[in-house]
């Protein structure tokens, strides 16, 4: 255990894995989703980490032929210690339930929070666009799966910032009107939509 936290326990290190766990960023990207981190601090923190192995540094082939930082196998390997964490943090008494939330974070929480009781519910492919990171939900063998954009074509879309969906994580209910009145828009079937926010919570 401490020969692990020093290789990802440092401040900021586990957030920029949270990060990179749906797919490769620039270091604007990162920047720009950890509010409070230096760029001196996050450039030490991807050092550190790709020298341990959890991350690469490489370059994405035109027309982008911008420089990405990317998980490896290993890196991938974090997710559920990083989902167990956040579970474990937010029953703390301290637990501010207005920190920022990143979309990677909300993505994160969706399948953490969500009840394989009420996944049973949801039958389709939701689309999430969360402050223009794009994310696909759908059960698989009773468990809410969230992942990356595939080229499925969804049943539903969600259209949202990360913190309207954090109510449904409380304990709001799910429905046409509540996720209207709480800014949420939807595309597809609204029906579906509604599923996985119901999903959520015991």
């Amino acid at each position: 255990m401490a020969h692990a936290l020093d290789l990802v326990g440092e401040r900021w290190a586990l957030l920029v894995v949270r990060e990179l766990l749906f797919g490769p960023k620039r270091f604007t990207d990162l920047d720009g989703r950890l509010a409070g981190v230096s760029t001196s601090v996050l450039s030490q923190r991807l050092q550190e980490l790709a020298g341990a192995g959890v991350l690469a540094r490489r370059k994405l082939p035109p027309p982008a032929a911008s420089w990405v930082y990317e998980l490896t196998e290993r890196g991938h390997e974090l997710e559920p210690i990083i989902v167990a964490l956040g579970q474990w943090g937010i029953q703390s008494p301290q637990f501010n339930i207005e920190a920022p939330v990143t979309p990677a974070s909300m993505a994160l929480a969706l399948k953490g929070f969500a009840n394989p009781a009420r996944v049973k519910n949801l039958t389709g492919l939701v689309e999430l666009e969360l402050d223009g990171e794009v994310f696909h939900a759908f059960p698989q063998d009773g468990r809410l799966l969230v992942t990356a954009a595939s080229s499925g074509r969804p049943d539903a879309r969600i259209i949202a910032s990360p913190d309207r969906l954090r109510p449904f994580l409380h304990g709001l209910a799910a429905t046409s009107n509540s996720l209207r009145d709480n800014g949420i828009q939807t595309e597809g079937d609204r029906k579906t939509a509604v599923a996985l926010l119901a999903a959520m919570g015991s």
